[in-house]
């Protein structure tokens, strides 16, 4: 199996078990005399399962990503990179966001609000960083396709 095909089938699994909590909620309570819809108790089974394989799952990549090394770096490595670039280029673009809203001036006696950052200089580093984040997620992705796990 791909490394690419166990996270997607992660990423399943997970949607499957947030289905199930929620079909386990709905069948929790019954009328007395009536019937649930599904059976709790198969639910719970499948719950089981699905949870047992998760596990193992994210034993797998998570193994899979420490042992596996691109230009010297661990995936590990590559992907907490990728995580500080997504949260700094979230935050530049916010700052850039609010610094590029210019208040208005009804009259010259009001007070004149200034911007603190050079916004151009800031969109520059926001837009190399932006295409460094790319070009990581792409050999992400393509180590993910080629690693066996």
């Amino acid at each position: 199996m791909k490394l690419a095909e166990a996270l997607q089938e992660r990423a399943d699994l997970q949607k499957r078990i947030s289905q199930l909590d929620y079909r386990l909620a709905n069948n929790a309570l019954v009328q007395e005399g009536e019937k649930t819809a599904e059976d709790p108790d198969a639910l719970l089974k499948e719950l089981e399962e699905c949870l047992n394989r998760q596990q193992i799952l994210i034993a797998k990549i998570n193994q899979a990503n420490c042992d596996t090394k691109v230009s010297g770096h661990s995936l590990t490595e590559l992907i907490s990179y990728r995580d500080m670039l997504t949260t700094k280029i979230s935050i530049y673009r916010h700052l850039l966001d609010t610094a590029s809203n210019t208040a208005q001036r009804a009259t010259a006696s009001e007070i004149k609000i200034l911007r603190a950052v050079d916004v151009k200089a800031l969109q520059k580093e926001t837009d190399e960083y932006s295409a460094k984040l790319r070009k990581l997620n792409n050999l992400i992705q393509e180590t993910n396709w080629t690693t066996e796990i």
